[in-house]
């Protein structure tokens, strides 16, 4: 599974959310709309509640996580050996040279990366998979008091007006059957491979959403010295927080 994004992201994609609710009132057109369960599930208030319990109840891994990432990026360095910041056809054959010992140490690195992963992931999992229980009910919600006759898979539809998204109103939907959701999965409890794709799916969606929020505020802190004649250049933020 992919690494479970930390408060920062999450944050950033409720900003992003936002902007996609102030769509038009009229949600579909001509009965017809486009949805995206992923970006729902995504944007729900249910989800945001549960990555922000996971962020506190795992802080102690995830200051793990930060320090096995820097030793795999330090041994990923090795291999650079031009140092160019990026690994070309011939590193990368050296890289995975079975004499190699540093490829035996990165193994072991992204072993134990994945082990302290696990639970989080399984937390994070477990979140979606209640979520996704009421999303058919939050669907039908919206489809009955809209007259919608058909919804279509964003990912799939060329090109769809504003008004013909229904993911806002669905995530309405949804945030009210189920505000909350548990963390902590029954024991012995495993999500099954449509969990799985829809827990990555999600995933997905975060770090785009976090990426272009990001990219929209690199963009500002490089446009607002032009903006503002004379002002001194803004002081530098933290580093972006990395994804899990």
């Amino acid at each position: 599974m992919k690494r479970l994004l930390t408060t920062a992201a999450a944050l950033a994609l409720a900003a992003g959310l936002a902007v996609s609710a102030s769509a038009p009132a009229s949600a579909q057109v001509s009965g017809i709309g486009v949805a995206e369960p992923a970006v729902v599930i995504a944007g729900s208030q249910a989800l945001t509640g549960a990555y922000s319990q996971i962020s506190t109840t795992y802080a102690a891994q995830r200051t793990q996580l930060e320090q096995l990432d820097q030793q795999r990026n330090a041994l990923i360095k090795k291999f650079d050996t031009n140092n160019d910041g990026k690994l070309d056809q011939a590193e990368q054959t050296a890289a995975q040279a079975e004499t190699n010992p540093t490829r035996k140490q990165l193994e072991t690195l992204e072993q134990q990366i994945n082990t302290v992963q696990a639970p989080i992931n399984l937390a994070a999992a477990f979140a979606v998979s209640q979520i996704a229980q009421q999303l058919g009910a939050a669907v039908q919600q919206v489809v009955s008091q809209g007259n919608v006759q058909m919804i279509l898979p964003a990912n799939d539809v060329l090109y769809a007006v504003d008004a013909a998204n229904l993911n806002p109103k669905i995530v309405a939907a949804l945030n009210t059957r189920v505000p909350q959701v548990s963390i902590t999965p029954p024991a012995g409890w495993q999500p099954d491979q449509q969990t799985v794709q829809l827990f990555q799916d999600v995933q997905q969606v975060r770090i785009a959403a976090a990426q272009a929020m990001q990219q929209q505020q690199q963009q500002k802190g490089a446009t607002a010295p032009a903006q503002q004649p004379g002002a001194k250049a803004p002081a530098s933020g933290k580093a972006p927080v990395k994804g899990r």
